[in-house]
C-alpha cells in the first residue's frame, strides 16, 4: 500500500510538471504570435539597453568637449536620433519644443508663411502661403531648403527646421534654396511677419453656372467658412462646382472630415486609420444633415496638395462624388500621436496611416487624379500672382537678377512672368489649363444631363 501511495505521488508530481510545461509553452506561443516583431531574430531589449548605457558612459568619460557630454544632452540627442530614424514625422521634443507646440494654436505666428515637409529625405517647400514674406520672396512649391542661416539642413528634423525659421516679427532669416527643375540655387534674406492665413481665398461664379471655391488650408473654422461660400454659390444658381485644393498643405483631420461630409450622404466612409494594432483603427463617416446639392463636381489637386487635402480628394473620388483633375498629390497621410514624457518633454510618434474608403494608403503614395493635366510650379505661381494683383513673380519692386546661380557658379536671370506692372496683371492674360479642363468637363456633363 505504501509503495502504491509513493508511486501515486510521483505520478501526480509528473502530471503537474507536464501540465505546467504545456501551459507555459502555450503562453509563450501566444506571446510570440502577438508580438512577432519583438521576438524575431532574438531581439533582446536587455542586451541593447546594456550596450546603450555602456556607450553613454564611454562618451561621457572620453569625449573631448566635456560641456557637450552631460547626461541630458547625450540622452536627448540619442532620443532625437532614434525618433528621426523612424520617419521624418516622428520627433523627440524637449521641454522648450513641447511648450511651443502646445502654444502654437492661435493661427498667428511670427514666421515666413511657408509650409515645409521632408520629400526624398530633403527639407522641401510644400507651399508658400499667399500674401506672406515667403511668397513675395519668390519661393515655389518643390524648392529644396539646403541651408538656414548658413547651416546645412542635412539631417535637420522638421521640428528644428520650424524652430529656426520662426521668430519674432521684424527679424530676418537667411535661407538657401535649390530648385530641382531648373538646377538653380539662391540665397534670400526674408523678414519674418505675423502670419494669418484664411481658409478660403477665392469664391466666384464661372461661365456656364459653375461655382468655384479655392481653399488654402484646413483649420478650426474652415468648414464654417466653406459653408458660407457654398450658401452664396447656391443662391447664385451654381449648377456645378470646382473645389480647388492645389498647394493646400492640409491641416486638421476634423476639418477634412467636416469639409468632405458637405458633399457626401450620411454614413458614407470618408477615411479610416490603421495602425500596428486594433487600438489605432478608427473610421470617419459623413454625419452632416445639410449638404451641398448633388451637382457635378471637380476637385483640383497638384503635387503639393497634402494631408487633409488628400483625405478630402480621396474620399470624394472613392465615393464617386467628384472627378479629380490635375497631378498626383504629395503623399502625406500618417497619424502622429503626441506622448508626454517626464520632465516636460514629449515624443511625436507615427502610430497609424490614413486610408481612403477603397483602402488606398495615402502616405508616400499620394492620390492619383482621374484626369492628368500637368502644370509647372512657375505657371501655378503666375496664376496666383495674376489673381492677387501682385507686382511680379519673384518678389517686390526691389528684386534683381543677382543671386541665382547654377552648379558651376554662372549667374542666371530670375524667371519672370513677363508682366512688369500691376496694371497689366489680368486674370484673363494668364491661362490655367487645369481649371479650364475642369470647366470643360463640367459643361459637357451639364449638356449631357440637360440636353
Amino acid at each position: 500500500m505504501k509503495k502504491l501511495t509513493h508511486g501515486f505521488k510521483w505520478l501526480l508530481i509528473t502530471a503537474v510538471l507536464a501540465g505546467n510545461l504545456i501551459v507555459g509553452a502555450r503562453l509563450y506561443s501566444q506571446e510570440v504570435a502577438a508580438a512577432p516583431e519583438e521576438t524575431a531574430g532574438n531581439d533582446s531589449p536587455y542586451e541593447m539597453y546594456t550596450l546603450f548605457s555602456k556607450v553613454v558612459e564611454q562618451v561621457r568619460a572620453n569625449y573631448v568637449d566635456a560641456e557637450k557630454s552631460n547626461y541630458q544632452d547625450l540622452i536627448e540627442g540619442a532620443l532625437r536620433g532614434m525618433l528621426q530614424s523612424l520617419d521624418p514625422h516622428s520627433q523627440f521634443m524637449d521641454k522648450e519644443a513641447f511648450t511651443a507646440m502646445r502654444e502654437d494654436t492661435a493661427g498667428k505666428f511670427g514666421g515666413l508663411g511657408i509650409t515645409i515637409g521632408i520629400k526624398d529625405a530633403i527639407l522641401t517647400v510644400i507651399a508658400p502661403m499667399e500674401d506672406t514674406p515667403a511668397f513675395r520672396a519668390g519661393l515655389l512649391s518643390g524648392d529644396k531648403i539646403i541651408e538656414i542661416n548658413g547651416e546645412s539642413t542635412t539631417d535637420l528634423s522638421l521640428t528644428d527646421a520650424v524652430k529656426q525659421l520662426r521668430g519674432d516679427p521684424g527679424t530676418t532669416v537667411k535661407i538657401k534654396i535649390f530648385r530641382p527643375k531648373t538646377q538653380l540655387v539662391k540665397e534670400v534674406e526674408i523678414e519674418r511677419a505675423i502670419i494669418n492665413v484664411p481658409s478660403i481665398k477665392d469664391r466666384r461664379m464661372l461661365d456656364g453656372d459653375i461655382g468655384y471655391v479655392r481653399m488654402l488650408q484646413f483649420g478650426a473654422d474652415t468648414a464654417d467658412d466653406l459653408q458660407t461660400e457654398l450658401d452664396v454659390l447656391e443662391k447664385e444658381g451654381a449648377k456645378a462646382l470646382v473645389l480647388d485644393l492645389r498647394s493646400n498643405p492640409g491641416g486638421l483631420l476634423t476639418a477634412a472630415v467636416e469639409v468632405a461630409q458637405k458633399f457626401l450622404k450620411r454614413g458614407q466612409l470618408i477615411v479610416f486609420t490603421r495602425g500596428r494594432d486594433n487600438r489605432m483603427e478608427r473610421s470617419y463617416r459623413a454625419r452632416a444633415r445639410k449638404t451641398f446639392p448633388k451637382v457635378p463636381m471637380v476637385v483640383l489637386i497638384n503635387p503639393y496638395s497634402a494631408s487633409a487635402s488628400e483625405i478630402v480628394a480621396g474620399a470624394l473620388q472613392d465615393n464617386r462624388r467628384a472627378i479629380l483633375v490635375g497631378e498626383k498629390s504629395f503623399g502625406k497621410g500618417s497619424v502622429q500621436s503626441v506622448l508626454p514624457q517626464d520632465g516636460g518633454t514629449a515624443i511625436r510618434l507615427t502610430t497609424a496611416k490614413y486610408y481612403t474608403p477603397s483602402e488606398r494608403v495615402i502616405h508616400e503614395h499620394g492620390i492619383e487624379p482621374d484626369v492628368v493635366v500637368p502644370l509647372s510650379a512657375e505657371n501655378w505661381r503666375n496664376i496666383i500672382v495674376s489673381r492677387n494683383r501682385s507686382e511680379e513673380i519673384n518678389g517686390s519692386d526691389n528684386a534683381t537678377d543677382e543671386g541665382w546661380v547654377d552648379g558651376e557658379g554662372v549667374v542666371i536671370p530670375i524667371v519672370r512672368t513677363g508682366i512688369e506692372s500691376d496694371e497689366e496683371l489680368d486674370l484673363k492674360n494668364v491661362a490655367d489649363p487645369q481649371l479650364d479642363r475642369a470647366c470643360d468637363m463640367l459643361r459637357g456633363i451639364l449638356v449631357f444631363e440637360n440636353p
